[in-house]
């Protein structure tokens, strides 16, 4: 006889059959996404058709889909098809819909229709997690991440790729137009000959396509053009590695790595600083934070509109110069001497303050010598032109960008914390979507679906921090 353990027979039949609560503990995060829902107000969050009409075909409650969206983006099912798959064999999903199996189209229809309540609802839990004094520390990092669109580099069109197919298409012209030149006088006239001429009619057909898209590049804002998501763009990655995507910027506090807002762009990230910080500061309800972000975000302007809103910044400096280059002395040899408001250059001369001018709408002290620059031996590594002299321009707040470089330098774990901090929730969210990141096109579907991930990433933590019956307390609260 065998040792195994046995199952039971297929078509015994019970007594008493188990009730579907029995197959869910206690400590089920699924229960957690329950209370969670059934505690909002979905009508004021701004979900459609919370109150059914009277006439008509009943339709789904939008408790029941939003609760099926959060389950699914917990467990790494963001397909509508996979869900309604899922809603017939998944028992925890039974217990969950209420043996409720809502169609794929109903179910993407409803993340396409409620995209505001559900952004809505991703900050309603991080008001939740405040209550709960998740964020007393008030340093939060921020960054952005590129994560791939469904729009190929194929399909995307800069002015100089679209020129480049062009002369392509028209060079391969010639040579089919040349094989049949060359048939014609050999009096040979083949199967590959013959089909030469519906290529070269297909090929001239492309050019004509390609010259349209080439009106609309040149027409377009920022000279590109994505023909299956309008809003993605091609982006730097990595080096110089270049990607059809989106860039999510993303606040994340220090000590519990939780998200605190998020933002969906199609732009690089310098000038996003202050706008992110502004987020922050609603989601967490108080404006003296501190903000951590790297050199891409240095932004003179960002960074002082960043301080006058209460935040403090620290941010690196990269150097940007290209004196380097040019084999010319950089500007961080030119020492400033804050009590006599001066520059001393790298032969000791001193360079004083002439004139205040204005450029890019930022008001700048400008520094020169004449007499001390002409006379200069070494004045051929500190500036190319031969009769003009070495200028210093200084912004009238660069004291306080310098103050922040110091506070920076103070603190050498800062690099490395906003780092630990920032990069794991981004590391996370990329594995549970696998591959191909984005399902939805457009700004605002992107949005939309990234809220979800964002929800369901922030639930997951709060889980491994507190439990799951400690949330649910709370929750219940």
């Amino acid at each position: 006889m065998s040792h195994h353990i046995k199952g039971q027979g297929r078509n015994q039949i019970t007594l008493f059959p188990e009730a579907l609560d029995d197959f869910v503990t206690k400590e089920n995060p699924v229960r957690v996404v329950d209370a969670f829902v059934d505690e909002l107000d979905l009508h004021t969050l701004g979900f459609n058709r919370v109150i059914a009409k009277n006439t008509g075909r009943p339709g789904y409650h939008p408790a029941v889909l939003l609760k099926l969206y959060i389950y699914g983006y917990l467990n790494r099912i963001q397909s509508s098809r996979r869900l309604e798959k899922e809603s017939h064999r998944n028992v925890e999903l039974m217990w969950l819909l209420e043996r409720l199996k809502p169609d794929f189209k109903t179910i993407a229809d409803f993340r396409k229709d409620n995209g505001k309540a559900i952004t809505k609802v991703c900050r309603h839990f991080i008001e939740l997690c405040r209550q709960m004094n998740m964020f007393t520390d008030a340093v939060v990092a921020i960054d952005g991440s590129k994560f791939k669109a469904v729009n190929s580099k194929h399909n995307n069109y800069t002015p100089n790729k679209v020129k480049d197919h062009i002369r392509r298409m028209e060079k391969h012209i010639e040579n089919y137009l040349s094989r049949l030149e060359t048939a014609d006088a050999n009096d040979k006239v083949d199967a590959v000959q013959a089909s030469a001429a519906e290529k070269i009619a297909w090929m001239k057909q492309r050019v004509v396509e390609l010259k349209e898209f080439a009106v609309q590049v040149e027409a377009h804002p920022d000279k590109q053009l994505s023909t299956v998501d309008p809003d993605a763009r091609l982006l730097k990655t990595q080096g110089m590695n270049r990607q059809v995507c989106y860039n999510v910027q993303s606040s994340v506090d220090t000590k519990h790595h939780l998200i605190v807002t998020h933002e969906v762009t199609n732009t690089n990230d310098r000038g996003k600083l202050a706008d992110l910080t502004r987020l922050t500061q609603q989601a967490l309800a108080q404006k003296n934070i501190t903000v951590l972000a790297d050199k891409g975000y240095y932004s003179g302007r960002d960074i002082k509109e960043t301080q006058d809103m209460g935040a403090s910044a620290l941010v690196p400096k990269g150097d940007t110069s290209g004196a380097k280059k040019k084999g010319i002395f950089n500007r961080s040899l030119f020492k400033y001497d804050q009590d006599r408001d001066l520059y001393v250059c790298p032969a000791g001369n001193e360079i004083p303050h002439k004139r205040n001018v204005e450029e890019g709408g930022m008001k700048l002290k400008v520094y020169v010598d004449h007499i001390a620059c002409r006379d200069c031996d070494i004045r051929a590594k500190c500036t190319q032109s031969k009769r003009e002299p070495r200028k210093i321009r200084r912004w009238i707040h660069e004291g306080e960008m310098e103050e922040m470089l110091t506070r920076l330098k103070n603190a050498p774990d800062t690099v490395l914390i906003r780092k630990q901090t920032v990069e794991h929730p981004f590391g996370t969210i990329k594995m549970w979507m696998g591959a191909t990141h984005f399902l939805t096109k457009q700004l605002k579907n992107v949005s939309t679906e990234m809220s979800l991930h964002v929800l369901a990433y922030n639930l997951k933590r709060m889980m491994s921090i507190v439990g799951s019956e400690s949330l649910l307390e709370a929750i219940r609260a």
